[in-house]
This record gives C-alpha cells, sequence and structure tokens, in this order.
C-alpha cells in the first residue's frame, strides 16, 4: 500500500518529516523518499528499502537535508517524491492508492503530447505518481489538476504535493479509501495517514480531511480548497489487519476495533480451549478482545522476530512472501505442547501461512487448533488500494474452492452469505484443507459494530463484492462503472 507524511513550519522541518514518515514504515517495503524545499530549492532522496528499513537508509540525508517545507512517502509502487517542471511552475509530489484504469490514462495523456517519454522514472515504467502529476499538469492550477485526477481516477489515489513557493497541497481520495489527517502544533502544520505519529511528533489532532477534499496548509493552520465529498468508502481492513494499533481512522482506534472484533467472535463463536491465542502482530489485539470476552487465559504460543523480518505480505515473491512468514514467527513448546488452543488471525488470504502454522503446532504436540478469523472470507480481491500482493482472483483459497466447486462463472454473492449452506460449505474445506479443529470468520455485521461507523461509510468490497462507487448502485461484483458483474 504505501503512506506519506506532510509538514510545512517556521522553522526547518526536516526533523519532523523524517520522522513522521518513518512512523508509516509498516504499510510498505518497496521505496521511501523524501523531498524538502530549501534555499537552494528542492532537495530529494530516494532509496530502496526492500532490505533496510527507512530509517537507516535516510539518517545521512537528513544531515545535508534544510527547508521549512517537505513531504515523504513509503512507497510500494513506484520511486517517489517526483519533482515535475510544468507550466504550472515546480511542484514535488506523492501518492498512495491504486489506479484501476491506469493504462487507460497513460494512453490518453501520450497521445495528447500531455506525457512523453522522457518523463519516465528509473525502473524505465511509467508509475502511478508520473501519471498523476501528468494529469495535472494539463489543467490551469494545481487545484483544478487535483479536481481532475479525482474525476478521472478509478480506484484511489490521495496524494500531497509541495510547489515551489512553498505551499503544501493535501488531497483525499475521492471515496476516502485511505485516510488523510490533519496535525498542528505551535508554528506548524503536519498532513498524514497515521494519526499515531501526531503526539510523539508534538502535534495535535485537528481533524481528518472528507473524502475528495483538498485543502492548502501553512505553519498556522489550513485553507480549504475543495470541498469533502458527502459520501465515503474508507477502507474496513484499515482496522482489520494493515492499520498502526495506536492510530485512530474517522475517530475509531484500531486497537479498540480489534479488541471488540475479538470479543464478537467469543461471543458469537465460542469453544473449549486452554487458551486463547494470536497470530502476531493484527492477531495478537484480537485474541486479547476474545480471551477478555470468554474469561480464557491469554497465552503466546508463537513470538515474532520483528528486527529484520518485513511484513510477510510485502514480498513481491510468493516464494519470498513465504519464507518471511515462517522465519518471523518462533514457537515456544511449553505453550502448546497437550493443549487445546484457540487462535485468532486478522484475515485468510491464501491459506499457505495459516496451514504451514498449523502443522508447526502440531508437530510440537498442540492437541487442538481452534482458528478464528477477525473479518469474513474475502472472495474479492482489492480493486481500491493495493493493500494485497494477490495478482490473480485465484490466489484467494475461497475463490479456487468455488472455481473447484462449480467452474469459472459461478454465483459468487451466495458464498458471502454466512447463513446459507454454500458459504458453510466454503468454509468447512478451508477447515479441512488448512487442517484446522474447527475454523469460523467474523460476519459482516460484527465486523461494522466494532468499527463503529456506519456500513455506507465503509468499503466492504473484498469481502462483499459491492463497490459504492458505481454509478449504477450495482449491488453485485461491479466493475465500477459498466454496472456489470466481475468474475
Amino acid at each position: 500500500m504505501g503512506g506519506f507524511c506532510g509538514v510545512v513550519s517556521k522553522e526547518d522541518c526536516v526533523s519532523d518529516l523524517f520522522f513522521g514518515t518513518d512512523y508509516h514504515s509498516h504499510l510498505g517495503t518497496h521505496r521511501g523518499g523524501m523531498a524538502v524545499l530549501g534555499r537552494s530549492g528542492f532537495q530529494r532522496s530516494i532509496h530502496n528499502i526492500q532490505n533496510a528499513p527507512f530509517r537507516s537508509k535516510f539518517e545521512n540525508d537528513i544531515g545535508r537535508f534544510e527547508g521549512r517545507s517537505g513531504i515523504g512517502v513509503i512507497s510500494d509502487t513506484d520511486p517517489q517524491p517526483l519533482v515535475m517542471c510544468s507550466k504550472l511552475g515546480m511542484f514535488a509530489i506523492v501518492t498512495v492508492g491504486l489506479i484501476e484504469n491506469i493504462e487507460e490514462l497513460k494512453k490518453e495523456l501520450f497521445e495528447s503530447n500531455s506525457m512523453q517519454l522522457q518523463f519516465s522514472t528509473t525502473s524505465g515504467m511509467v508509475g502511478p505518481t508520473e501519471v498523476v502529476s501528468a494529469l495535472i499538469a494539463t489543467q490551469d492550477s494545481i487545484v483544478d489538476g487535483v479536481k481532475y485526477v479525482q474525476k478521472k481516477v478509478r480506484g484511489s489515489c490521495s496524494m500531497l504535493i509541495l510547489d515551489d513557493k512553498g505551499r503544501l497541497y493535501a488531497a483525499r481520495d475521492k471515496w476516502g479509501r485511505t485516510p488523510v489527517i490533519l496535525g498542528r502544533k505551535e508554528g506548524s502544520s503536519i498532513a498524514l495517514m497515521e494519526s499515531c505519529a501526531l503526539p510523539t511528533l508534538g502535534y495535535l489532532h485537528v481533524r481528518d480531511l472528507g473524502p475528495g477534499e483538498m485543502v492548502e496548509l501553512s505553519p498556522e493552520g489550513e485553507r480549504t480548497l475543495l470541498a469533502s465529498g458527502d459520501k465515503m468508502a474508507i477502507c474496513s481492513f484499515l482496522w482489520v489487519y494493515y492499520g498502526y494499533p495506536a492510530s485512530s481512522y474517522e475517530g475509531r482506534n484500531v486497537e479498540m476495533t480489534r479488541y471488540r472484533c475479538g470479543g464478537a467472535l467469543a461471543r458469537r463463536t465460542p469453544t473449549s480451549a486452554d487458551a486463547v491465542c494470536g497470530i502476531p502482530d493484527s492477531g495478537t489485539s484480537h485474541a486479547l478482545g476474545y480471551a477478555h470476552e470468554a474469561g480464557m487465559k491469554f497465552a503466546r504460543p508463537f513470538v515474532k522476530y520483528t528486527p529484520t523480518w518485513a511484513r510477510s505480505f510485502m514480498p513481491q515473491d510468493q516464494k519470498q512472501r513465504e519464507h518471511v512468514a515462517s522465519m518471523k514467527l518462533i514457537p515456544i513448546p511449553n505453550l502448546i505442547k497437550n493443549r487445546r488452543l484457540v487462535f485468532c488471525d486478522d484475515s485468510i488470504v491464501r491459506g499457505t501461512q495459516l496451514g504451514k502454522q498449523a502443522a508447526k503446532l502440531y508437530s510440537e504436540g498442540c492437541l487442538e487448533t481452534h482458528m478464528r478469523i477477525a473479518c469474513p472470507p474475502l472472495v474479492f480481491p482489492c480493486r481500491f488500494i493495493n493493500y494485497s500482493r494477490s495478482k490473480s482472483v485465484y490466489d484467494l483459497i475461497t475463490r479456487r474452492f468455488i472455481r473447484e466447486k462449480e467452474g469459472e462463472n459461478a454465483d459468487i454473492s451466495k458464498y458471502t452469505d454466512p447463513d446459507g449452506a454454500p458459504y458453510k460449505e466454503m468454509v468447512e474445506y478451508i477447515r479441512k484443507k488448512l487442517n484446522l479443529t474447527s475454523l469460523a470468520f467474523q460476519r459482516l455485521d460484527d465486523l461494522v459494530k466494532a468499527i463503529g461507523l456506519d456500513e455506507s461509510k465503509l468499503c466492504t468490497y473484498c469481502w462483499t463484492g459491492r463497490d459504492v462507487s458505481c454509478p449504477d448502485g450495482c449491488k453485485g461484483a461491479c466493475s465500477g462503472h459498466c454496472g456489470k458483474l466481475r468474475p
């Protein structure tokens, strides 16, 4: 996915920008970048952070950077920030999101001569941030350009822009699928995606931008340039998995939501066991909620080794993902042998990791493994924010079962009804495939209640196939614009 941070200050902004960006490191492992506007113009640095953390790669850069405004990014898409020269002047830009129609937009830009091949990044590919910057540069102002991007992009695109006058702009994607949060302290303003960075840097939370809203930040505060839209579809998976526990989005804290998710699982799917455990990291919070609600002991039979291993969903190669997942979880045999254990985890995607973890438990003498999943079964790959590395719908264990059961053109919607026989058969298939004693998934209504926002404000596409951004109001697995069912 990715995350960003932007700071504008009366004094030097580099320290706040550096640490503010670093607080987004859990959101990506591809590239990290910073751009600061100083007395001599833009200073920019981009590093590969696949094998080393952002913090260590940029320690030398912060000593030579100076300036009162800057932007930083952790990117899992393309090298960022970009510094663009256009009819609007020089500006630096970072983006986070997923542009589903990027090839269509590239074609339009090349055909209109709005983007030439010399703008290509060092990777030899035209990335999403280049496409967005080129779209902005076709308009008469940066504000008009952001509005144009929001109109043209299918998927999501939140961004920070810093112009050559030191003006910092923050814009949230049209449907608010990713958060953009504003903070203030004396003489400085900040925009970022993880609110957990605010108190440690001395900032007070001001507010979350609304969907599609754009502001200009100054050391004294902010000025709204594009008003918030009245419809939102923020990603529910923020609270389930990839959001940081200390962060809050739309006023709903991640850790407390996970406690409530675990509690709902305990009430809905109780079982007899010796202890409740979580698959680190996010599963731990769900397990604590389950244990508290069920009145059971909490234990840690797996400990995560964090200093060197990245999040296992991030590496591009599946074998590397599996290797990272197996290496980072270290079992504690005394907490496993001859015990019946309830395990809470955030989700099941391919099922590969969970199956291996179950096998490891049995090899250590575990008697029973009862798995409780904090969200409903994933039956549609995300099309909006790029939180998953899945390249095919059949990466999902649910879709492999459906294909095996009914072929390529099955009615997917019946597998999203937790009270229906097809859903129950699918869950039983997964249970057997992963060799679990029992398996239960969170119901969507319980998850929505745990988050605390109205379902109409949440994106639940990966579980339901319903796309709120479809202008036709499609109730099924919608393409986003044509209203047709997607396979």
